[in-house]
């Protein structure tokens, strides 16, 4: 079968790689979508991601839908040629009492298309992966594999609005409308925000927030005349986070989605203090996949969340793309 390895920076090769049959308990999925992550982005860019680095070679690829191919013996509850996705942590060992609930913080977890560990873990830009069968998300009728590529993304989507508590009834605002911050959008409009304002300086990722449940999109905080009362930084820059904390009303929450370099920024916080605001991390998500496939399956306008698509053997020009300004969420066509 055909994988995407990435070997260094900037270069992806297709490799032929054999199936693995499944195991008891386990399930082969034939992969038919794959979505193209920030993570992915700076592996081949810089060769790592976050405090992540490139050591050897490895497959790519944590955002994927297919199909059943081939059921272990054992499981239960699934059938071949079922849509499904796939939830790409697993841990090992017993979580730390004080993380209870919080599996996604497990100081032992690995996760497809990671460098994290040693050796690394591959991910699922492939034809074919075998993977345990509680990581297999069915999908509920109505919902494509195409749209459901988007399951891995809102989970964490998902995961960031529930960092801020009940966002019921209030303003919210989300800066920078890349494919997660849209998703967020999409997210924090389900959980019951009473106002949506996205913030980016692409005035087409602006059109894109509104086509999803924002409410206004403007170009920065600084042009509002309604305060916030929560925020969601999901640009992962400075600037950003800067416009946020300079506009937040007292007492509002604040909650980091973005990947903040890994080096010092400069960013103004007296703020933090004498309005008490809270400034919260966010990280993957738990188990909120499960939810995600559900409110997938009833937004089909989530889909325009998705700009381009590319076959595997493409997968050069695809990553080019989704570097580039213009784009949302790119997409590998693979089965």
């Amino acid at each position: 079968m055909r994988s995407l390895e990435i070997h260094a920076v900037r270069d992806l090769r297709l490799a032929e790689r054999e199936i693995v049959p499944p195991g008891p308990g386990q399930v082969r999925i034939a992969v038919e979508y794959g979505g193209i992550c920030g993570s992915d982005l700076g592996y081949w860019k810089h060769g790592g991601t976050g405090t992540a680095l490139m050591r050897h070679p490895f497959v790519l690829g944590h955002e994927i839908s297919g199909r059943v191919a081939e059921l272990g013996e054992g499981v239960t509850g699934l059938a071949e040629g079922q849509g499904v996705t796939v939830h790409p942590a697993r841990t090992h060992g017993e979580l730390p009492e004080r993380l209870a609930g919080r599996e996604n913080l497990h100081p032992q977890l690995t996760y497809f298309g990671s460098a994290q560990h040693e050796p690394h873990t591959d991910g699922a830009f492939a034809e074919s992966v075998t993977v345990d069968a509680d990581q297999v998300v069915p999908l509920p009728e109505g919902l494509s594999t195409r749209r459901a590529v988007l399951a891995e993304p809102l989970g964490v989507a998902m995961h960031a609005v529930s960092r801020a508590g009940d966002v019921t009834g209030q303003h919210v605002l989300v800066s920078g409308c890349g494919p997660v911050g849209l998703l967020v959008v999409l997210a924090a409009r389900a959980a019951g925000a009473r106002r949506i304002t996205a913030v980016d300086l692409s005035e087409v990722a602006r059109e894109r927030a509104l086509a999803l449940g924002a409410d206004v999109a403007a170009e920065s905080p600084d042009d509002l005349d309604e305060e916030f009362t929560v925020a969601f930084e999901a640009a992962g820059v400075a600037p950003s986070l800067e416009g946020i904390l300079r506009n937040a009303a007292r007492a509002s929450v604040v909650v980091q989605v973005g990947n903040l370099p890994t080096t010092p920024v400069q960013v103004t916080l007296a703020t933090l203090v004498t309005r008490e605001i809270d400034y919260r991390g966010t990280f993957r998500f738990v188990d909120e996949i499960e939810r995600a496939v559900e409110l997938l399956a009833t937004t089909p306008e989530a889909e325009q969340v998705i700009s381009d698509e590319f076959p595997l053997d493409q997968a050069e020009a695809a990553f080019e793309a989704a570097a580039g300004r213009g784009s949302s969420k790119v997409v590998l066509t693979i089965a």
